[in-house]
């Protein structure tokens, strides 16, 4: 029996690891880098040790650190959570070294699932089916084009060591190829130390069904159900599901008896997930063998009962599976939606900044959160942007996507741009809910996706008069109406909504009732309800449509100024992040939308583009320097100048 645990990660995973190892009993000791020293993981942990600073290779990612730190504090075993270290042979190598228990497979395992080139190997020898491609040693440019060339495109580069949609690109004609692999290349070395890549022929419109696994020291191995993850947006999962739809029992027996031949071919040990590309015709084809835990494990758990934390810190401790597969029993429907620090609207770019406000949905036995933040905290470039996971059970899959819908409703966040009200619009899409799925789902929907929810602009004025008029009301005494471009007191304001630019007359002799989180309006003979958070001069109302944003604010002269045209332009950084390539130099003419930039954040590239054609100015930082969101990075001066 294991004593104590050491989970070499952060955030949600790091919390809803120690929840499980905590009701064994087991003591917990957490690890932060400077950027994490107030979060919750470490406040959740019976004891924390500061690993390093804020990038995860100079703290999460340093092994030799963590491993001192276990044998320090008597840890008897490391848990990886996923990400980081939890796929890296050396780490498991050095832990068996120092007789540390590694939660996880053993080092063979790792090692030949780690590289998708031998996991294609393994898989072909085992008689796993497998989608065509190139997975040769050789890694030449030239090599690659010619593969690619004779394999036809649309096609598919991936990093051999990657994860997570990092170092994974579309190539769609033979001209684009080389500008993708050098971009995959370097995803794929800067998020897992390996330029190395392989190409597979990209089928049009499969699905995304994998399959958990779980084998233990005994020969026992067996698959606890499948889940779909087809809904993907750049190859990152966004809603998850169990079981996947549309499967007959013959299909869906016949994947997990591969699933679980795929793990014994290895000789594998733990919690494992076998992914497949399912295709229209029924065929389905050995993707990659992700050999630690899943994000999406909460599905499983919540239709099969199954603790899968759990069983991984029994089967470590070399007890047997607890369940043989004629026991294992799946019931109802789940969904997990992850929720990002993301904007939808700018191409998903990521968000950084302070939560300032965050109420979640009432949890239970149907609805879990699984997270690692709360009010007050700051989401930083350093790390996923991925904040947290809702979960939802249900009887069915209509009864579970309707809940889905309601408990994102109930989820209001501000101070950072999410994702939330994007899931909504999927989770309510004619063909989700129909369980029409397909990895090109979100690409092929996204005008209505991305579309701005579709709000009462009366009621959303209403209410933000109600709301102003309060606080107006608090600060000046009562007021017989408020004009918001024409305050008393010679005070000016303006009211800026997201879809309206008019001067908008607001009464302020609406009823209605006003607590901490919510007001309930009395309007045009209806009564209507909202979440709301004041951040400073911006009102965010989360409605049943989505979230509104009312900004009041006084004009300033420079205000005006900004707004004057200039024929010389600074391009800035779209998020907080560190520039990683810079592709002009002082004085070059630039076309429009060619290349200047790449900006890393959060583990993903974002290439900054001319808007219009110019000359190159000054260039204010080098490559590797962190930038801020919103600074000047180069000036482009307009060539009509």
């Amino acid at each position: 029996m294991l004593k104590s645990v050491l989970i070499a990660n952060r955030g949600e995973i790091a919390c809803r690891i120690m929840r499980s190892a905590k009701a064994m009993g087991m003591r917990t000791i957490a690890v932060y880098s400077d950027a994490d020293a107030n979060a919750l993981h470490v406040q959740e942990a019976d004891e924390a040790w500061h690993i390093g600073p804020a990038t995860a290779t100079d703290s999460y990612l340093r092994g030799d650190k963590i491993l001192a730190i276990a044998t320090q504090t008597r840890a008897d075993s490391i848990h990886p959570g996923y990400g980081f270290l939890s796929e890296n042979a050396d780490f498991v190598a050095a832990c068996q070294a120092h007789n540390i228990v590694f939660i996880g497979p053993d080092v063979p395992a790792i090692e030949q699932m780690g590289s998708k080139s031998a996991a294609k190997i393994i898989m072909t020898e085992a008689g796993i089916p497998l989608v065509p491609g190139y997975h040769g040693a050789n890694q030449e440019d030239e090599v690659l084009q010619r593969e690619a060339d004779q394999m036809g495109y649309p096609l598919l580069i991936k990093a051999v060591a990657g994860g997570g949609g990092k170092g994974m690109r579309v190539v769609n004609n033979s001209s684009e190829f080389l500008t993708h692999l050098a971009g995959a290349r370097r995803e794929g070395l800067a998020s897992f130390g390996n330029s190395d890549v392989l190409i597979e022929k990209y089928l049009i419109a499969p699905r995304h069904v994998e399959i958990q696994v779980f084998c233990d020291r005994h020969s026992n191995g067996i698959y606890l159900g499948d889940r779909d993850c087809s809904a993907q947006r750049r190859h990152q999962k966004v809603i998850e599901e169990a079981p996947a739809p549309g499967l007959s029992d013959d299909l869906r027996q016949k994947m997990g008896t591969t699933a679980v031949e795929a793990a014994q071919a290895i000789q594998y040990v733990g919690a494992g997930t076998v992914e497949f590309l399912l295709d229209s015709d029924g065929c389905y084809y050995f993707m990659e063998m992700n050999t630690r835990l899943q994000v999406e494990h909460p599905v499983t758990e919540m239709v099969t009962g199954v603790d899968l934390v759990t069983w991984q810190l029994k089967v470590a401790a070399g007890e047997h599976l607890p369940l043989s597969q004629d026991q294992v029993c799946l019931y109802g429907h789940s969904f997990e939606a992850r929720i990002y620090a993301e904007d939808p609207t700018q191409d998903f770019q990521p968000s950084t900044g302070r939560i300032v406000h965050l109420r979640t949905p009432t949890t239970d036995d149907s609805i879990r959160i699984d997270t690692g933040v709360g009010e007050g905290d700051e989401i930083s470039p350093f790390y996923d942007p991925m904040i947290a996971k809702l979960i939802v059970w249900a009887p069915s899959r209509a009864q579970a996507l309707a809940k889905l819908d309601l408990a994102l409703q109930d989820y209001h966040l501000e101070g950072i741009h999410t994702n939330i009200d994007f899931l909504r619009r999927l989770a309510t899409l004619d063909e989700f809910a129909d369980a029409i799925l397909h990895t090109g789902l979100i690409e092929q929907h996204q005008d209505y996706l991305m579309a701005p929810s579709l709000q009462d602009e009366n009621i959303i004025l209403a209410m933000a008069g109600f709301v102003f008029g309060q606080q107006a009301q608090n600060q000046y005494g009562e007021l017989t109406g408020l004009r918001l471009n024409q305050l008393s007191l010679n005070y000016s304001w303006t009211l800026e909504v997201e879809y309206l630019n008019d001067t908008i007359v607001i009464p302020t002799n609406i009823e209605g009732e006003l607590n901490t989180d919510y007001l309930i309006l009395q309007h045009a003979g209806g009564q209507h309800k909202a979440g709301y958070c004041l951040n400073g001069d911006r009102l965010c109302l989360f409605t049943p449509q989505g979230k509104a944003v009312v900004t009041v604010k006084t004009p300033r002269i420079d205000d005006f100024v900004a707004n004057n045209k200039s024929n010389t332009g600074g391009i800035k950084a779209p998020m907080n992040g560190s520039l990683i390539a810079c592709f002009v130099t002082n004085g070059q003419q630039v076309l429009d939308g060619e290349a200047l930039m790449v900006v890393e954040a959060m583990k993903m590239e974002h290439t900054i583009t001319a808007p219009n054609a110019g000359l190159v100015g000054e260039i204010y930082f080098k490559v590797g320097d962190l930038v801020d969101a919103d600074s000047q990075l180069l000036e482009l001066i307009n060539e009509d100048a």
